[in-house]
């Protein structure tokens, strides 16, 4: 029993000093445009390869790419305009717009229930947890029983046109600039 107590207490301890990720006070769940990148665990890099400064997707990496049209059709409120599947990561605009006319006709329709039990906007946490578990299942169940995302992810509240084109720009030169970038380092530490 002690050891039980100590490890809960160490786990309080450890999430207590945690820094948190997301901007204090900031409605996660409000429309807006968000930049998101998700990394695997320990870097491991089992999505596909880099080849003439495009990203070659393997079975892995098209499972990690379908789950973002997964994500845009299970919530109507949901719309991903750009996102690139890399070797190590995923990069995406996330855009949350309840005005989005995708709306699909619920089932409580014909049952007079209280339609606004289903309206609930899930916040971006929610979103990223769920195409993180519904990839990892399906990741696992393709044989890759040893996948795991690194904990948490890193957002950016997308603010106006500049920062979003520039964003856009940057997701879809992604490959090639790592490329590019890898050159430079090999070059600079003399490789």
């Amino acid at each position: 029993m002690i050891y039980d107590y100590c490890d809960t207490m160490m786990m309080r301890i450890v999430q207590k000093d945690r820094k948190g990720n997301r901007l204090k006070g900031f409605d996660y769940s409000r429309d807006n445009e968000y930049f998101i990148t998700i990394c695997v665990q320990d870097h491991d890099e089992c999505f596909g390869v880099i080849s003439d400064g495009k990203m070659e997707l393997n079975e892995f990496g098209k499972i990690a790419n379908n789950q973002f049209d997964w994500l845009q059709n299970q919530y109507p409120y949901v719309t991903i305009p750009v996102w690139i599947i890399m070797p190590d990561h995923v990069h995406a605009i996330i855009e949350i717009n309840r005005g989005t006319g995708r709306s699909r006709p619920s089932p409580d329709a014909r049952t007079g229930r209280d339609l606004s039990l289903t309206a609930k906007i899930k916040p971006l946490p929610e979103l990223i947890g769920a195409y993180k578990t519904t990839t990892s299942k399906k990741l696992h169940q393709s044989g890759f029983i040893d996948f795991r995302w690194q904990r948490s992810y890193h957002d950016h509240i997308i603010r106006n046109l500049t920062e979003y084109n520039r964003i856009i720009n940057y997701i879809q030169n992604n490959p090639q600039n790592l490329v590019e970038n890898n050159l430079h380092n090999k070059t600079n530490n003399g490789l």
